[in-house]
């Protein structure tokens, strides 16, 4: 057997997936419990106890002795409390698994941010099997642990996680689509929704790490002059792989496979240490589980490896940050609706289908804007490795001369194409790549998919794909009621595509396009010019978290998730409450570290060359030497005059801490800042053997 053969073979063999509900479960049960998994149909409760006998059973013959309920809380990581099977009955030892112990778990966790949904002497959380996130196996250096995807919610039903909405918005998007397909008379069918999440990462070596108390404390360096050499030669990206490197990503790929991830893609990304992973295209809610174990997995691993691996969106300024691509698509009884089609009606509907996303994006840019905020990500977003925090639309040459023509009611050709009218000829069939990426859109058409560039390397998918499918779900149901409005007052049979049903059509997505074109911008979002064009087109700009998080506040944005099912409005304020107090807390605990660095190890350090300095001098004056003491006057001066700026500087940053005002996140990041640029430049004129922290030049490179 080759080894390509064999690590086939491990592929899912950590998961309860289908050949373990075959070969565990009775085949009614696993007919029941699949047709949940897949077509989204409603569990039906008296399996329960079977499957988790069989679930039990599974697992244990994989080695575990414990089991976990494995949720998402608003921390924005995973959380996992275990119990073992070991149950005491009639005072012997057995093991056992219930399905209510499946089901429905009630672990406390009062702790976690609820942002005044709970309390914390009202302490009861609970934890909801989703049984269409497989179970899976998560091992450890001396065991193993059964780990089962659950939901997590407070007594009163109200989401605590970042779960629940996703699945609603899943949920809100099928019912609008069903609504949507019927006119066009389609099937009944199940929509799907798929996500390919590309990880970027950094790594670093695990005894640098350690040195730097700033990325031990907050995952990115406070301080640190630019390398000689960064990503200048552009020769690190898809370069070849270090040996040591390789090793690494060989490790996390075998474990991701053993959990039925399937990491297909691995390479050198722009800035020196930093790499990419990306998987094939999964289901949604099964994409976003899979890629909160892909970051423990590269956590993990990389310890093995003598590594660290950094997730923060800018761990290293003056070179790329991290970011995560979501490449999402919307199916149809497994037709991909953003493929364009091979006949006039699949086209029909792709355009359709694609003015709705044009309108939701343009109508709720705060809110996918608000989506992707975050402490880190401010470092990240509108830099000339990562989109601008304005959020517009890529489409393509082509296909923007597409939409251009359709807004107009135009007929004739394209350059690729042929006629575009959307009435009695109809259109032909569109080339299925219609469209060349742009890296500076923050939400790019790329053949078949959207690509959302804007979220950061840390950031859990489940957030930026809640408000994609709940803006998207409204617009869908926005033009399918026209449609309605249209078929009612007699211009179109529900199904039948006549003249009058496809000139309906025709009037609606021109309107829609006439209101929201505005968010198409095929241009370079890189170019100074663009946030000024944008803020001519009346495209909001919310250039950091706290104004970013405002759309969270508006009352039209709890209707909107409160009318699909997604949040209420009580929901939406508590991330609201939630978000904000994260990024103050970072914010506040990368001001304290970087003072605390400041104050113990550069202080001291540039006293130090100081001293040296200013007896050397003293020393070659005392002796009548005349060569070198214009250097030591001048050296002494410069250290001498960083030193003072060293110490305003802490002292600066120390009162932006100890402020209580609206701003003092503003100003705590301004005093960081402006202590950075003097400790940077005294980091040029210390000895490198009296600099207390590894340097950019030995962190980046890994060979």
């Amino acid at each position: 057997m080759t080894e390509e053969t064999k690590n086939a073979t491990h592929f899912g063999e950590d998961v309860f997936g289908d050949e373990a509900i075959r070969t565990y479960l009775s085949k009614d049960t696993a007919k029941k419990l699949q047709a949940t998994i897949q077509e989204g149909k409603p569990l039906d409760p008296s399996i329960a106890g079977e499957v988790a006998h069989g679930i039990r059973h599974w697992a244990m013959d994989r080695g575990a002795t414990h089991y976990t309920h494995w949720f998402l809380p608003m921390t924005g990581s995973t959380a996992e409390k275990h119990d073992s099977f070991l149950e005491i009955k009639d005072g012997e030892p057995i093991m056992l698994f219930s399905g209510k112990n499946l089901i429905v778990g009630e672990p406390d966790a009062s702790s976690f941010p609820s942002g005044g949904i709970r309390s914390t002497f009202e302490a009861r959380g609970y934890t909801a099997w989703d049984p269409t996130s497989p179970a899976f196996i998560k091992r450890h250096s001396n065991g193993a642990t059964l780990c089962i995807p659950t939901a997590f919610c407070a007594y009163t039903g109200e989401a605590l996680d970042k779960k629940t909405p996703l699945l609603r918005s899943m949920q809100a998007l099928d019912k609008s689509l069903t609504r949507l397909m019927k006119l066009f008379g389609r099937p009944e069918a199940h929509t799907g929704c798929t996500l390919g999440a590309e990880q970027e990462y950094f790594l670093i070596d695990k005894e640098y790490w350690k040195k730097r108390p700033d990325l031990v404390l907050t995952g990115r360096t406070l301080f640190g002059a630019p390398s000689a050499k960064g990503q200048q030669l552009e020769d690190h990206y898809f370069g070849t792989i270090p040996d040591r490197v390789l090793s690494f990503m060989n490790d996390v790929e075998r474990e991701l496979w053993k959990l039925g991830i399937p990491a297909k893609t691995r390479h050198n990304e722009v800035a020196p240490a930093q790499f990419e992973l990306a998987p094939q295209f999964e289901e949604l809610n099964l994409a976003s589980d899979h890629n909160m174990l892909v970051m423990d997995t590269l956590r993990n691993v990389a310890e093995k490896h003598g590594f660290k691996c950094l997730l923060h969106e800018k761990p290293y300024a003056g070179v790329n940050g991290s970011g995560k691509h979501n490449n999402w698509s919307v199916n149809y009884g497994g037709k991909n609706l953003l493929d364009p089609g091979t006949d006039p009606d699949e086209n029909a509907l792709f355009l359709t289908v694609l003015c709705a996303i044009i309108e939701a994006v343009d109508k709720h840019a705060d809110l996918l804007r608000a989506s992707v905020a975050g402490a880190g990500n401010d470092h990240r977003l509108g830099a000339n490795e990562a989109p601008p925090a304005v959020i517009s639309i890529y489409l393509g040459d082509q296909l923007a001369e597409v939409i251009d023509r359709l807004e107009k009611g135009e007929g004739g050709k394209t350059k690729k194409a042929g006629t575009l009218k959307i009435g009695v000829d109809t259109l032909p069939a569109l080339p299925k790549d219609a469209t060349d990426r742009n890296r500076t859109s923050p939400f790019a058409f790329t053949g078949n998919k959207f690509e959302f560039r804007a979220p950061g390397s840390s950031v859990c998918c489940s957030g930026p794909m809640t408000v994609l499918n709940t803006i998207v779900a409204e617009a869908v149901d926005r033009i399918a009621g026209e449609l309605e409005k249209a078929k009612v007052a007699g211009k179109a049979k529900p199904g039948e595509h006549t003249p009058a049903f496809h000139n309906a059509l025709q009037k609606i997505l021109q309107d829609s396009l006439k209101a929201h074109k505005r968010v198409v911008f095929n241009g370079n979002g890189y170019e100074a010019e663009w946030p000024l064009e944008a803020e001519r087109r009346g495209l909001p700009n919310a250039p950091d978290t706290p104004s970013a998080l405002t759309a969270l506040t508006k009352k039209e944005n709890a209707k909107l998730f409160e009318k699909y099912g997604v949040m209420t409005a009580r929901e939406l304020e508590s991330r609201h409450e939630i978000f904000l107090e994260e990024y103050a807390k970072k914010v506040r605990i990368e001001g304290a570290c970087a003072r605390d660095i400041a104050s113990e190890m550069i202080l001291p350090a540039v006293k130090g060359e100081y001293l040296e300095t200013i007896q050397a001098f003293a020393k070659a004056e005392s002796v009548g030497v005349s060569s070198g003491t214009s250097a030591l006057r001048e050296s002494a001066v410069e250290i001498g005059t960083g030193l003072d700026a060293l110490k305003t500087g802490i002292k600066k940053l120390d009162e932006a801490l100890s402020a209580a005002t609206p701003s003092a996140e503003a100003e705590i990041l301004s005093a960081m800042q402006a202590l950075r640029t003097t400790v940077d430049a005294l980091e040029k004129r210390v000895s490198e053997t009296r600099w207390p922290l590894p340097k950019y030049r030995d962190m980046l490179f890994l060979y």
